[in-house]
């Protein structure tokens, strides 16, 4: 930088030289513009940012004291060498107090311009038709996400349809609240509520409705918090609906926190560090909040590493010990591979700690990651892309957030083909379990939090009609059931684990065949549920569909009442005007 400072003062003097000749022999006596001022000389390093003579890597959010704090917060370096190793204890190493004219976590911006589409998601095909004579078991975990509808939200918002790899159909329908039964008991620590209706878009198939809910604890029961917010505060949050978001969102989020919980900050830019140490006391959480500022690189992976090693040292027995991720995902220093980011999050899931993504900004966003984070970690991933969404993700469903009921819940459906000859699962494309991993324990599936729901939604052929795949020539036409049990649709069994324990429970019921001779119209709380349903894949382009518009999904969602019910309506008419249908 030094070197070229001085070629261009010396090229600039040499024109402002040849410029004075040539005006000497002007016959104008007009006279010529002062020339510009020299470039300044090249910036001095700040103490702590990495330089060549200097490998030690200091979190670019260091806090500096002011006159009126009463002491300073500790803050976290993190050398080059343990960016690809484990932090210990040593490695953490207090600011001494600085200079007091700045009284802020200050992060030097390097912004690197890009393109406006590098967004980034794992977008599954639609689910393919099964045939009950060749597939009768359909496995899958549970899946309590609903960060593609906030998503999906925000594309709309602005006038476009979302990608069809963004929208992934469970999560939408997962977004809402249905009409199901509360738990009788905490020994079952959710009801099931089924349902079978006629398809709005097929004639001859049905709909069955698999609905879970987890039982609601008070909030004076919730056993006390050990969270660590670790926050993005690199140079790519450095957007109004980024860092300035994260910040409200968190608030939200400290303002409703019990006086047992605890809270840690870890930042992470350029490297990782430690901003606020474990307290209880709202007015700090908010305070070092208030002071984080955006700019470098994004070392996302010595921060998970730091975050983790923080909650570890601060384990509550028998409490709740989660990190939360705050980011829009765009790792590019450090542990940028995403199979060893999972590693070190599934090693830290099997050790107690959960992990709960949250997801902010577009143009760079790296859906992908947040969304496949949060299920190896035994959390939730939410996309927050307004106030209002963190008011409803971090304060109206806290409890489900934080205090998970049951673990590694599954679920598996074996189809009668004595009564079903074709079905599909709409949507969980990206939850899909083999059948024998239904009965391994060592099997990690998706978790249940308090007052949490699950819904699933098959759409399946009556033995007698006509489905999507025409008969085989060789087909066996003989099938045989045990007796008593052909006039069952299907079994339903659920896998689950209590919270503190490796052994899984099963619960296991029958579904009567009739129902899919008496299946009605759906109405009301089904009624949207399968709006919903076919709002996701109409979105993700289901050939299955057929001719089932936008039209045909706001007739079946009208009449609902409730702002988010309101809201989606108003969703699928802006989606109607993008899609081009009268």
């Amino acid at each position: 930088m030094r070197r070229f400072s001085i070629v261009a003062a010396l090229v600039l003097t040499a024109l402002v030289a040849g410029c004075g000749q040539q005006s000497s022999e002007l016959a104008s006596s007009e006279a010529l513009p002062a020339p510009p001022p020299p470039p300044p000389p090249p910036p001095v390093l700040a103490q702590g940012v990495a330089s060549p003579e200097n490998d030690t890597i200091v979190v670019s959010a260091t806090r500096v004291t002011g006159a009126q704090q009463d002491s300073p917060l500790a803050v976290t370096s993190v050398t080059a060498e343990t960016l690809s190793g484990d932090i210990a204890t040593s490695d953490l190493v207090a600011a001494a107090p600085g200079d007091s004219t700045r009284n802020r976590y200050y992060v030097p911006p390097v912004l690197v311009p890009g393109p406006d589409d590098r967004e980034k998601y794992d977008g599954e095909t639609v689910s393919p038709i099964k045939l009950v004579r060749a597939e009768p078991v359909s496995t899958f975990s549970v899946d309590v996400d609903t960060g593609a509808y906030a998503n999906v939200r925000r594309f709309l918002n602005q006038g476009q349809l979302p990608p069809k790899a963004a929208v992934r159909t469970e999560e939408m329908i997962n977004y809402f609240r249905y009409d199901y039964a509360r738990p009788s008991s905490r020994d079952v620590p959710f009801s099931v509520t089924t349902n079978v209706t006629t398809t709005p878009w097929n004639s001859e198939s049905r709909l069955v409705r698999i609905g879970l809910r987890g039982y609601d604890i008070a909030r004076d029961e919730r056993p006390a918090a050990n969270l660590v917010f670790l926050l993005d505060v690199s140079g790519s949050m450095n957007n109004q609906d980024k860092l300035p978001l994260l910040k409200s969102a968190l608030k939200t989020l400290t303002n409703n926190l019990s006086d047992q919980d605890r809270v840690s900050i870890v930042v992470y830019a350029g490297a990782a560090g430690l901003v606020l140490e474990p307290t209880n006391d709202k007015g700090k959480i908010k305070r070092a909040l208030d002071q984080l500022e955006a700019g470098g690189s994004t070392a996302g992976g010595a921060g998970i590493k730091l975050a983790y090693q923080i909650a570890r040292d601060n384990r509550i027995k028998d409490g709740v010990n989660r990190v939360i991720m705050a980011t829009d995902g765009d790792f590019n220093v450090g542990i940028s591979d995403r199979d060893r980011l999972i590693e070190l999050i599934e090693s830290n899931r099997d050790d107690g700690i959960t992990l709960t993504t949250l997801g902010f900004g577009q143009g760079n966003y790296n859906e992908a990651l947040m969304e496949q984070a949060a299920d190896h970690g035994n959390g939730n991933y939410a996309y927050i892309d307004s106030a209002q969404e963190a008011q409803k993700v971090l304060a109206d469903e806290m409890q489900s957030t934080l205090f998970t009921i049951a673990k590694d819940v599954k679920v598996q459906v074996e189809f009668n083909p004595k009564q079903i000859s074709q079905y599909r699962l709409i949507g969980y494309e990206n939850r899909a379990l083999r059948e024998e991993d239904f009965d391994n324990d060592k099997i990690d599936a998706g978790d249940i939090g308090a007052g949490h729901q699950v819904t699933a939604i098959y759409e399946v052929v009556p033995a007698d009609a006509q489905g999507w795949i025409k008969p085989r020539r060789y087909e066996q036409t003989e099938l045989k059931v045990e007796r008593g049990r052909e006039s069952e649709m299907a079994f339903v069994k659920l896998r689950y684990k209590l919270p503190n324990e490796d052994t899984s429970k099963l619960l296991a019921f029958a579904v009567q065949g009739e129902t899919l001779r008496t299946a009605k119209r759906p109405k009301g709380d089904m009624a949207f549920a399968v709006a919903v349903a076919a709002f996701g894949q109409k979105l993700r382009a289901d050939p299955y569909l057929k001719d089932f518009n936008f039209d045909d999904i706001l007739q079946m969602a009208d009449g609902q009442n409730g702002y988010l019910r309101q809201e989606f309506i108003k969703l699928a008419e802006i989606a109607r005007g993008q899609s081009g249908a009268d």
